[in-house]
């Protein structure tokens, strides 16, 4: 029966392919795919697995036969006659055979995904006493897991897909197929992990359209949806679904008329994509000749090879937390830092890299053990430069790191999250020291431009303040909308009143635009505002001309600017800025 999910848009596009469900709680157990000559190897890992329970079960039940019925209790024996049949149980063992052979899922992957098939059963069953056995499942696949964890597998592609027609997909379970995520939630660590997968979408229960989940779909350029509630729970495995990523819809077991018309969307956004990509050599200029500069946010090194295809003319912002995250707690030292950076420099061929210290607290934790779900609103607490400055060890380390790859190219510095000019004076003299460091070891660094984020309302009040200390600054909309407005960007429950468009968000952007253009200090706008083709025509009639982006959305802004005269905006946005409700007048324009 088809049905329909409704949720958040976040990353636009349609995917259509087989539901691929992460459960809860084990986004830590390796996801990724093997090659062919591969699968009898890891049908041999599970087996193995399975094998040393049976044997610790055995053991278990000798012990308790010696110790007589009065010091072990029945109960005890019978348990483990439980988990000895389940382990037994054909169906387990042919679900997760058929998972590895024919998706080429690794071990943990086809275990995990047939426990959650077999759970599903379980919680259909109308008998008490076998409904509640899905628990005795859950302890013999971890223990299995248990058995089967060793150190991290290699992430490998798969084989090429063959190509295939809208109606393969629907009749033909034999070829290829495109994989969609659906989880409950997927941490930006998650993310990392599935950002080399080759998953077509994702859908998460929970999620705003800001969030930093949803920010790093839109990194990946596939079509994604936020804010689901319960999809996770209505979506079985391997269920045929579609993701319209542009109204943020998830259609489950399409009919054959849904299909197609969807198929028909895709082939649409295929074609404006490319009618896209003939931009990419074309220089942003407006029509009154107003060069425009469009630079690229990115997450890790390996992502500057996307920005120059998109024809990004230099980094506008380098996440740097994402090298912390998924590390259970250990940081990554000076030289591994060093040498990511400096790989992001070398990739962008010359052009500048900025660089953002690390920015984790709130919806981004190092890692989920350390979720910061203790603190009664961890987005106003020890997070971004005040859990830098509360670290001051770590904080130099990478201090000395970015200002060490500044001697392989041009780098600038961002610092996130400042308020206080007391901050703003302990940060400098960090970094001051950081280059004497280098400089007793005699190491190499260049001339690094230092600029702050403007993402706190109490910045951009006092931003005259801030340009006597900063050369550059950039405005992280997402978090400046958040905090202006009291509005947490990672609850989907209050999503309806993120408002990009608010009177009070406007003039805060544009009195900060306005401020650096009379004193000649570069300003960019970073957050997701400069990648919405909806607010480029504004951003430029109040002056902003450096805007930093997803690589996905540069050749779409683009389009946008190739279309304006900056001048003629300008007065516009004046009236916008004045207006009480400013979304009706710019969808009127």
């Amino acid at each position: 029966m088809t049905f329909s999910i409704h949720g958040i848009a976040v990353a636009r596009g349609i995917a259509i392919g087989r539901a691929v469900l992460l459960v809860a709680g084990r986004a830590d157990v390796a996801h990724y795919f093997i090659q062919p000559s591969q699968v009898e190897s890891e049908i041999a890992r599970v087996r193995a697995g399975r094998n040393a329970v049976v044997e610790e079960i055995h053991r278990h039940q000798q012990t308790i036969a010696a110790m007589g019925p009065k010091e072990a209790p029945q109960e005890l024996a019978a348990l483990l006659d439980v988990h000895l049949m389940l382990l037994q149980d054909e169906e387990l063992i042919s679900g997760v055979k058929h998972w590895i052979q024919e998706r080429l899922y690794n071990a943990e992957w086809a275990l995990t995904t047939q426990l959650e098939v077999l759970s599903r059963q379980f919680d259909d069953m109308e008998d008490d006493y076998l409904r509640e056995r899905k628990a005795d499942l859950e302890q013999v696949a971890e223990r299995i897991l248990r058995y089967m964890k060793g150190g991290e597998s290699p992430v490998v592609s798969p084989p090429a897909p063959k190509r295939k027609t809208q109606q393969d997909l629907l009749l033909d379970d034999s070829v290829d197929v495109p994989l969609v995520l659906i989880a409950h939630d997927l941490s930006p660590a998650d993310m990392l992990q599935f950002k080399q997968s080759v998953f077509a979408g994702f859908v998460t229960d929970v999620g705003g359209k800001t969030s930093h989940t949803a920010i790093v779909a839109r990194s990946m350029d596939i079509p994604a949806v936020v804010g689901a509630r319960s999809a996770s729970q209505l979506v079985r495995q391997d269920d045929w679904v579609i993701i319209d990523g542009d109204s943020g819809v998830m259609i489950v077991d399409p009919s054959p008329i849904i299909l197609a018309e969807y198929g028909f969307k895709q082939r649409q956004t295929e074609l404006e994509r490319g009618r896209l990509a003939r931009l990419r050599h074309t220089p942003a200029v407006t029509l009154d000749g107003q060069k425009i500069e469009l630079l690229a946010n990115i997450e890790l090194p390996d992502d500057a090879a996307a920005a120059l295809k998109a024809g990004a003319v230099g980094v506008g912002l380098f996440r740097s937390e994402f090298l912390f995250m998924g590390r259970d707690g250990k940081m990554p030292d000076e030289q591994e830092q060093y040498l990511a950076y400096r790989r992001a420099v070398e990739g962008m061929e010359g052009l500048p890299v900025t660089i953002r210290t690390i920015d984790v607290g709130a919806d981004k934790p190092l890692d989920e053990s350390r979720h910061d779900d203790a603190h009664l609103n961890p987005a106003l607490g020890l997070r971004a430069i005040r859990w830098s400055l509360s670290e001051p060890e770590m904080f130099r380390t990478q201090l000395r790191a970015i200002l060490r790859a500044s001697a392989h190219g041009k780098v600038n510095m961002l610092i996130p999250m400042l308020a206080h000019a007391g901050e703003i004076r302990q940060t400098l003299s960090l970094i001051d020291f950081a280059r004497a460091e280098l400089d007793n070891r005699g190491q190499a660094y260049g001339q690094v431009a230092i600029g702050a984020m403007i993402e706190i309302p109490a910045a951009a009040l006092q931003v005259k303040t801030f340009l006597k200390y900063f050369d550059f600054l950039s405005i992280g909309t997402n978090d400046l909308i958040q905090y202006t407005l009291a509005i947490d960007r990672a609850d989907e429950s209050v999503a309806h009143l993120y408002d990009p468009c608010h009177p009070a968000v406007l003039r805060l952007v544009a009195d900060t635009i306005a401020a650096c253009r009379a004193l000649g200090k570069d300003v960019s706008v970073c957050g997701e505002m400069a990648g919405d083709v909806q607010f480029t025509r504004l951003l430029l009639g109040l002056g902003l001309r450096s805007f930093s982006m997803h690589p996905a959305q540069i050749l779409a802004v683009k389009q946008e600017i190739l279309r304006a005269d900056a001048a003629r905006l300008a007065p516009w946005a004046n009236g916008v800025l004045e207006s009480e409700d400013p979304a009706k007048d710019m969808a009127a324009a």
